[in-house]
C-alpha cells in the first residue's frame, strides 16, 4: 500500500472515515489498498500528511499487525532527500496507523501511462535520485523488496521512493510467510524466483527495470501471465530499445542475471553523478553547473507539479515550500515508546533533554482574544433584530434567515467538513444532535458561517454538548478556511439552535481567527484560572505534545509511576467499570506537553459508558494530581509540570475529561 494514491488527489472522505487520527485532522482520502487506507491529513499550522492506516479487520490478524510493525520500524530507519519521511506511528493502537510527510505528485506508473517516458533530462535525474534512495536505504540495513513504478512518486523536485510494506532487514528478519513470494512479477529478480532469496542486489535489479521502464514508457519484460513473465526475467530478455547509451550500460550492469554481477546502490548511485553532471553541463554549460548532485537533479526535472484545489494552502508559496522542505531532511530515530505511548519522530536534539515541539502536533498558542461562549442574543423582535443586522452588530436570528447556502467550492468544502465533524462529534457525545446540508449557512458580507442544529440532550447535557460542538466548529474552520481556503471572506462562527415549538436562538459565536486555541469555556475577561494562573484548557495539540516519548529521566520516572498508581487502581475498580480484561500500558498512558507545563493521562480502552469514564478519571485525576505534588516537593522549582489532564479515546478523537492545576495535595481529588 503506497503512502499516496491517485497522484496525491484527495477523494472525498466516505462515511465512517474519521475525522481525526491523533493529533492530525483528516480531509479526504489518498487512496487504498490492500493493507488499508490513505487519508489526507493536515497538522494544526496547516503542513500536509498523509495517514496510513491498516483495515479493522486486519489489525486483528497479528501477522498484518507485526507486518505494520515492522514497516514503522524499518521506515524509522531511513531517511534522506529522495525518500518520504516518517513523522508519527501507533502501531499498538487498536486500529494501527503510521504518519508520513505529504509528498504532492503522481508516481512513475501514473506519470508515464499519462504522458509517456521521461524526457532525458529528467531520466538522468530519475536514476541518480533513486539509486542514492536505495544507498540510502542500504546502509542502514534494510532491503527495499517492492521496488516498482506504483512505489516512485514523481515530486515537483525529483523522485522519492516510498512504502516499506513488504522491506526487511538484510539480517534475514522478516514477518512474511516462509515460502510465499513477495514482490511484483516483473519486478522480481532471478534469483528470488530461483531460490527466494532477496537481497540488496535484488533491488538493484528492480532498479534496473525501474530506470528502462521511466526511459522507454514499456514494461522491460512485457506483459502476460506470471510464470511468463518470469520466464523472461529468468533469461534475461529485457527491452532496453531508447534508453540513452551512457545510461545504458549502468542498466545492463543492474540488470546482469548473476547478483554478485551488479553494482551496489551506492556505486550505481556514483556512476549515474557522474552521467548526471555531463547532462548538466551540456544544458547549463560548465561554468554554471550545479554544485551537488541534490541540486543537478532539481536542475533537470522537468516534470510538472501536480495541483490538487483540496490541498490548497495560504498564499505565500516560499514558507510553505520552506516547511515542507524541512519536513524532508528531519533528523530521525525511533524512540521507544513511554508507559506504552505512540511511538514518533523526534526532530533531532534539543539539547535539553526533554522533548521537543513537533510541527505534526504543535501546541496551539493562547489567544489575548476572548473564548468562545454562550451567546446572549435572541429573536425577540423582527425590528430590533434587523436594526442589529444592518449596524454590523452581533449575529442574531434575522442575519441567519438572511445567510444563504454554500456556492462555489470552497464553501461547500467548507458545508462538508463541518457536517462531517460535527456529525462525528454529535455521535461521540451522544447528544442526537440534527444536522442537514442546509444548517451549514454564510454570510459574506458579515464575514459569518453559521450552523444550525437540534439536541435531544437533558438540560446539563446539553450546556456541555454545545460547548464541545462550538470548539469542534472552531477548529475545522480554521483547518478549512485558514489553511486550505484563506481567499474567503469568513472569521466568525454562530450556531443557531432550533426546537420544536419555540423561536430559534443564537447560541454562540465566536471569532475562530484569532481563538487560535479554539477555547470553548466562558471567560471571566479575566484571563486567569481560578488560581491566578493563565486561563488555560487541554486539547488534543498538548495531547499530542504528550505523546512523543520524553528522553528526561525525571518525566519518564514520574510519568511511569504515575502510569504503575493509575493501571492498578483501574484493574482494582474492575467491576465498578465493567472491564473485561485486565488493562495495562497499552491501554492507559501518560506523558508531557512541556509548552504547557501538563501531564496528560489518556486511555485507549473504548468500552466504557459515560459513568463509568467519569469514575475512572477521577481515579486518574487524583493520581496525576498527587505525582505533580510529590515532584514539585522533592524537586522545588527545577520541576517545570504544575497541571494534568485525563483523556480518553471517544470514537475519531480524544475527549477531555478533566483537568486542573496541582499546586499542593489540598488540590488532587480524594
Amino acid at each position: 500500500m503506497s503512502a499516496i494514491g491517485s497522484g496525491g488527489r484527495v477523494q472525498p472522505a466516505r462515511p465512517g472515515d474519521p475525522s481525526r487520527i491523533g493529533p492530525y485532522r483528516i480531509i479526504g482520502r489518498l487512496g487504498a489498498g490492500g493493507m488499508g487506507t490513505v487519508h489526507a491529513g493536515v497538522t494544526s499550522d496547516g503542513t500536509r500528511v498523509a495517514v496510513k492506516v491498516i483495515h479493522a479487520e486486519q489489525a486483528q490478524e497479528p501477522e498484518f499487525r507485526a507486518r505494520f510493525r515492522r514497516e514503522v520500524e524499518l521506515s524509522a530507519r531511513v531517511t534522506g532527500p529522495h525518500l518520504v519521511p516518517l513523522l508519527a506511528a501507533d502501531p499498538d493502537a487498536p486500529t494501527p496507523w503510521l504518519a508520513t510527510a505529504y509528498v504532492p505528485g503522481p508516481t512513475l506508473n501514473e506519470h508515464v501511462l499519462a504522458h509517456g517516458p521521461l524526457a532525458e533530462g529528467s531520466l538522468y535525474a530519475f536514476a541518480a535520485a533513486t539509486a542514492q534512495a536505495l544507498a540510502t536505504i542500504h546502509a542502514v540495513g534494510v532491503v527495499h523488496r517492492d521496488v516498482k513504478p506504483q512505489n516512485v512518486l514523481l515530486t515537483p523536485t525529483g523522485p522519492r521512493v516510498l512504502d516499506f510494506g513488504i522491506a526487511h532487514a538484510a539480517d534475514g528478519t522478516s514477518v512474511t510467510r516462509t515460502g510465499v513470494m513477495t514482490g511484483t512479477p516483473g519486478w522480481i529478480s532471478p534469483e528470488q524466483y530461483r531460490q527466494g532469496s532477496a537481497g540488496p542486489a535484488g533491488d538493484m535489479f528492480a532498479w534496473g527495470a525501474l530506470v528502462a521502464y521511466a526511459g522507454t514508457g514499456r514494461l522491460p519484460f512485457g506483459a502476460g501471465a506470471p510464470d511468463v513473465v518470469a520466464f523472461r526475467v529468468m533469461s534475461g530478455e529485457a527491452d532496453l530499445d531508447g534508453i540513452p547509451a551512457p545510461l545504458r550500460r549502468i542498466v545492463e550492469n543492474a540488470l546482469a542475471q548473476a547478483p554478485g554481477d551488479r553494482p551496489s546502490a551506492a556505486e550505481a548511485a556514483q556512476e549515474c553523478a557522474v552521467q548526471l553532471a555531463s547532462q548538466a553541463t551540456q544544458v547549463a554549460g560548465a561554468g554554471a553547473v550545479p554544485a551537488t548532485a541534490m541540486n543537478m537533479i532539481t536542475a533537470l526535472w522537468e516534470v510538472p507539479p501536480a495541483h490538487d484545489s483540496a490541498w490548497q494552502l495560504p498564499s505565500g508559496g516560499s514558507r510553505s515550500k520552506r516547511r515542507l522542505a524541512g519536513a524532508f531532511v528531519l533528523a530521525a530515530g525511533l524512540i521507544g515508546g513511554l508507559a506504552g505511548g505512540v511511538a514518533a519522530l523526534l526532530p533531532g536534539d534539543t539539547g535539553g533533554g526533554r522533548h521537543a515541539p513537533s510541527s505534526a502536533a504543535s501546541a496551539s498558542p493562547l489567544s489575548s482574544a476572548g473564548s468562545g461562549q454562550p451567546s446572549a442574543s435572541t429573536a425577540k423582535g423582527s425590528e430590533a433584530a434587523k436594526q442589529q443586522v444592518g449596524s454590523g452588530g452581533s449575529a442574531s436570528v434575522a442575519s441567519w434567515n438572511q445567510a444563504r447556502t454554500a456556492q462555489g467550492a470552497g464553501e461547500h468544502d467548507v458545508a462538508r467538513a463541518v457536517l462531517h465533524d460535527e456529525g462525528v462529534e454529535a455521535q461521540d457525545l451522544g447528544s442526537g444532535a440534527d444536522f442537514t446540508p442546509e444548517t451549514v449557512r454564510f454570510h459574506a458580507s458579515r464575514r459569518e458561517v453559521y450552523l444550525s442544529y437540534r439536541l435531544t440532550s437533558d438540560e446539563q447535557g446539553t450546556m456541555y454538548a454545545e460547548t464541545e460542538i462550538a470548539k469542534s466548529m472552531c477548529l475545522t474552520l480554521r483547518d478549512v478556511v485558514l489553511r486550505l481556503h484563506p481567499d474567503l471572506p469568513y472569521r466568525t462562527y454562530v450556531m443557531v439552535k432550533e426546537q420544536q415549538g419555540q423561536v430559534p436562538q443564537v447560541t454562540w459565536q465566536d471569532d475562530f481567527v484569532t481563538n487560535t486555541a479554539c477555547r470553548s469555556a466562558a471567560d471571566d475577561g479575566t484571563g486567569q484560572d481560578t488560581d491566578g494562573t493563565q486561563d488555560w484548557q487541554p486539547d488534543e495539540n498538548g495531547l499530542g505534545q504528550a505523546m512523543i516519548p520524553s528522553t528526561d529521566s525525571a518525566e519518564i520516572r514520574v510519568a511511569d509511576g504515575a502510569a504503575r498508581k493509575i493501571i492498578a487502581g483501574t484493574n482494582g475498580m474492575r467491576r465498578t467499570l465493567g472491564t473485561d480484561r485486565v488493562l495495562g500500558n497499552a491501554q492507559i498512558k501518560v506523558g508531557f506537553d512541556p509548552a504547557n507545563s501538563v501531564m496528560y493521562v489518556w486511555s485507549e480502552y473504548a468500552r466504557w459508558n459515560e459513568k463509568q469514564v467519569d469514575s475512572w478519571a477521577a481515579l486518574a485525576a487524583g493520581e496525576a494530581c498527587r505525582a505533580l505534588v510529590s515532584e514539585r516537593e522533592s524537586a522545588g522549582s527545577a520541576w517545570p509540570y504544575y497541571r494534568y489532564a485525563v483523556a480518553e479515546i471517544g470514537g475519531s478523537h480524544y475527549m477531555m475529561i478533566r483537568w486542573d492545576t496541582a499546586t499542593t495535595r489540598a488540590d488532587c481529588p480524594a
